[in-house]
């Protein structure tokens, strides 16, 4: 085993063979679904152990391990792992996690390691995490933090719950206070302006002579911008924009 975790700091690891002391693989699956884990780690020590403690688990499967360099992205999407284990430090303070994150399918990141649950934990969840764990956590709660993901479940204390709703909370009032009309471009501007007129898509494909298929593009980026649901909710929003507008001017001028 210690060979193909060596190899695995290069190269992905070939799924592991039953062994004679292992339950048959359809008893297995009928207890937990398999999990494919990759680890990235950049200290080989730390490398080889988490993938040493992740290829002795009867439901997981250790398809790679390597350090944190410029082609890790290219190595995990050949690895495809349905886990990537990755250092919180890594996480927080890199892009990898949203560069995995675009991956198709995209990739869940745990991070291990994390050592403080008011300021690297919710940076890590800001960056994009799945979940985490924290530095003095056991190799058990470690892998129970995998096979919770793996049913869409992620455990944490009360005081790290009660800290990610205050963030989402505050969040929430930022996106609320700041103009959504604000964040368009101009051409989104202009296309969600003919939308309040009352055309269709089709109808602006021909007014401005873009190809169909560029509007809807566009109205699902104004969609997304302005947290409207329908063409119709985003039209009232604009409208209720425009209307504001005025009153927002004098409001500065008197200051």
């Amino acid at each position: 085993m210690w060979a193909h975790v060596r190899r695995s700091a290069i190269f992905c690891v070939a799924t592991r063979d039953e062994s004679p002391m292992a339950p048959p693989s359809a008893e297995r699956s009928q207890l937990e679904p398999s999990v494919r884990v990759m680890v990235l780690a950049d200290v080989r020590l730390y490398r080889e152990g988490l993938a040493n403690l992740v290829a002795s688990h009867d439901t997981l499967i250790l398809v790679g391990a390597g350090p944190v360099d410029g082609g890790v992205t290219e190595r995990v999407a050949s690895c495809r792992p349905d886990v990537v284990l990755l250092d919180a430090a890594a996480a927080c303070n890199t892009t990898i996690v949203r560069d995995l994150q675009r991956l198709d399918p995209p990739v869940r990141v745990i991070a291990y390691g994390v050592e403080d649950e008011e300021q690297q934990a919710l940076r890590c969840a800001e960056a994009g995490v799945a979940a985490f764990v924290m530095g003095d956590a056991s190799g058990q709660e470690l892998i129970g933090t995998i096979l919770n993901l793996a049913r869409g479940e992620f455990q944490c204390s009360p005081r790290v719950a009660a800290m990610l709703v205050r963030r989402v909370s505050a969040l929430a009032q930022e996106i609320e206070a700041e103009p959504q009309h604000d964040r368009l471009t101009p051409r989104e501007r202009g296309i969600l302006a003919l939308i309040n007129e009352g055309l269709s898509n089709k109808d602006i494909a021909k007014r401005l002579g873009i190809e169909l298929s560029t509007v809807k593009n566009h109205v699902h980026h104004i969609l997304e911008k302005t947290h409207a649901l329908r063409r119709a909710q985003a039209a009232a929003n604009f409208r209720k924009s425009q209307l504001m507008a005025p009153s927002e001017s004098q409001d500065r001028s008197r200051s």
